[in-house]
């Protein structure tokens, strides 16, 4: 029996007046971002800090925006240990190396220019790595709304009126990210990510209100280092669950299959299918080719899964199989894709 390792869930639908059933299966994703199969070494660097000819700016923004002289400094240092925790988990590389230097950028708050090459051979060639990842835009911006509402408050003296202050706090937390190439000289990567953040309070005074806003700057932190670890995921193919149809109705051999398919008994169920690859009836014929496109592409085996699909609509016209046809082909397409972002480990 073949393996199946493409399968993650085999689920049923139930449903007497249909004449398919789905299978639910796990597809490996390409990841956004290819890298050279080569690259093993990585340096991560934080570009976020103004020049000093921006200091002033940085200032200004950071006044009118409620932020901390400290809170977008700080969080970029965790956003940066966050992609570099991310990056270690992955065995896609063999060496992480966060470089502590960080870098001044001439436009704060904004996504810059990109890093001049010699800037990046430079890193790169101190630290003998491969590639450069780096952080180049961290800001955040807090708006706050204040109300005061008239309430009923409830004493052992019985019902007063008062007044509840409330605190609503809005943070917009703004990641920039690039990843260098310094041998094929390419910017494999661009991506901005932005992230919301919402705090409240309320009381009876404003104290109380404001107290629930202390904790921003640690979620602030929080949402820094899940952009670190979000941003690591641009570079690994993840697993999804897709569901395709399989017929469960044409002759007995479809009935007793689909009993088969229920209990995973998958290689069962093709041998029924198979025999009906070659009944009269063209209807029944097509189900039969088009089923077995469906197992061997649960095998594994994506070209003789087209092959089946493509008989199925090309010889019998069975609408299905030319829906499934376009399917297999961008899985065919993916998997030249992830075949292309396994790294090359040879002589490591």
């Amino acid at each position: 029996m073949k393996s199946r390792l493409s399968i993650l869930f085999i689920g049923i639908v139930f449903c007497s007046c249909s004449s398919t059933n789905l299978v639910f299966i796990s597809v490996q994703q390409p990841a956004p971002v290819t890298l050279p199969p080569n690259a093993r070494t990585v340096a991560v660097v934080n570009r976020t800090q103004a020049s000093e000819q921006t200091k002033v700016i940085d200032v200004v923004d950071k006044v009118f925006s409620m932020e901390g002289s400290k809170l977008d400094k700080d969080a970029a240092a965790v956003s940066i240990t966050g992609l570099s925790d991310e990056l270690v988990k992955n065995n896609r590389f063999t060496e992480i190396k966060p470089i502590s230097t960080v870098l001044r950028t001439n436009t704060p708050n904004q996504f810059p220019a990109p890093l001049s090459w010699e800037t990046v051979d430079k890193i790169c060639g101190e630290n003998n790595t491969d590639l450069l990842f780096a952080l180049e835009l961290f800001d955040t911006d807090s708006k706050i709304n204040y109300s005061v509402n008239k309430v009923t408050i409830h004493t052992p003296l019985g019902n007063v009126p008062g007044l509840e202050h409330q605190a609503n706090m809005l943070t917009r937390v703004k990641t920039g990210w690039r990843i260098y190439d310094p041998v094929g000289r390419n910017i494999l990567d661009e991506f901005i990510y932005t992230d919301r953040l919402n705090s409240s309070g309320r009381g009876i005074n404003p104290m109380v209100a404001a107290a629930a806003l202390i904790d921003r700057k640690q979620a602030v932190n929080q949402a820094g280092n899940d952009a670190g670890h979000g941003y690591a995921w641009r570079i690994i193919p993840t697993w999804i669950r897709v569901s395709r149809e399989y017929f469960v109705k044409g002759s007995d051999n479809f009935t007793v299959a689909k009993r088969k398919a229920q209990t995973g008994n998958w290689d069962g169920a093709a041998e029924l299918w198979q025999r009906e690859t070659t009944n009269p009836s063209r209807k029944i014929a097509g189900r039969a080719c088009y089923n077995m496109a469906i197992i061997n592409e649960i095998n594994g085996n994506l070209d003789k899964a087209i092959q089946w699909a493509q008989k199925a609509y090309e010889n019998y016209g069975t609408r299905l199989g030319l829906v499934y046809v376009r399917m297999l082909e961008n899985r065919k397409l993916n998997n030249n894709v992830l075949q292309e972002q396994q790294p090359n480990i040879t002589g490591n």
